[in-house]
């Protein structure tokens, strides 16, 4: 296996996130994970979001989520436990379904609710130290944990930024694309000052751009002019075949590998991991 990471102390854990719904989080979630997995890094993408839809695009029907994210950060499973191997080679899933509504409530007496999901991954971290160390191995390390965030700032968004190394943040080529993004600015510039101090925003990628409408191009504009190098030079284009493939359950470079929504997602999958390899040796 190719890959950014020497051994598990490479990972790095991204919480895939914008409170604005409809802007593309799950399906960059989705899409840049069978990416990276596809040129050589191992996966984990854990869907986080009630609606379950990063699971329902990679075929894991309901029936199939005995154990899922809830439980994970519940304390009832472990993140080997609950994750499931996908059609990707090297990407698994910890699934989710509407039981994470409940979340809230249940843990509304527990002290550490938003170092839940932070203190499953140094576990599961462990586990994976432990995996790999053994001569008769045959995976390597996994090099990322995708965490798709529900599109509001709630307790499972919190434990997701307390969890991660850094933000990823989808922005559709959209009017009112900028609506909220100071707000979720400030909640990762608090989270960083009082639970996570090293949390940073990765990145954004602007996602379902029309390089043939003006509105598109002036909110590209608009947003790397908020966001400066943050922006990603890859942006993903509005593409029919992108919108098609979670109704089969598959990723899009499973379902339409030459269509530009797969080549956008490589190329960004790519800009990653050059990003990842300027920050190690910054």
């Amino acid at each position: 296996m190719t890959g950014t990471s020497e051994g598990n102390s490479g990972l790095r854990v991204l919480a895939v996130a914008n409170q604005k719904g409809g802007v593309g989080k799950t399906t960059t979630a989705i899409n840049l994970g069978t990416a990276l997995a596809a040129v050589g890094e191992r996966v984990l993408i854990i869907d986080l979001d009630p609606q379950g839809n990063a699971s329902t695009g990679f075929g894991i029907t309901n029936d199939a989520r005995s154990l899922t994210s809830y439980e994970v950060i519940a304390g009832e499973a472990s993140l080997t436990q609950a994750s499931q191997q996908t059609m990707v080679p090297n990407l698994s899933v910890v699934p989710a379904n509407a039981d994470l509504v409940g979340l809230e409530t249940a843990l509304m007496s527990e002290a550490n609710r938003p170092y839940r999901l932070r203190d499953a991954v140094a576990a599961w971290l462990s586990e994976q130290r432990a995996i790999t160390a053994d001569v008769g191995a045959e995976d390597g390390p996994f090099s990322y944990v995708l965490i798709d965030c529900p599109p509001s700032l709630n307790l499972l968004t919190l434990n997701a930024m307390v969890a991660a190394h850094a933000v990823l943040v989808p922005v559709q080529c959209e009017f009112f694309a900028l609506e909220g993004i100071s707000q979720l600015k400030e909640s990762i510039d608090q989270i960083r000052a009082s639970l996570n101090p090293g949390l940073e925003i990765q990145g954004v990628v602007l996602t379902m751009h029309d390089a043939r409408t003006g509105l598109s191009r002036e909110v590209a504009s608009n947003v790397r002019e908020f966001f400066g190098p943050k922006v990603y030079d890859t942006m993903i284009p509005r593409n029919v075949r992108v919108a098609e493939a979670p109704s089969h359950g598959k990723p899009i470079l499973l379902y339409d590998h030459d269509c530009p929504g797969s080549k956008a997602y490589i190329d960004l999958a790519r800009e990653i991991i050059d990003r990842e390899r300027m920050y190690k040796a910054a």
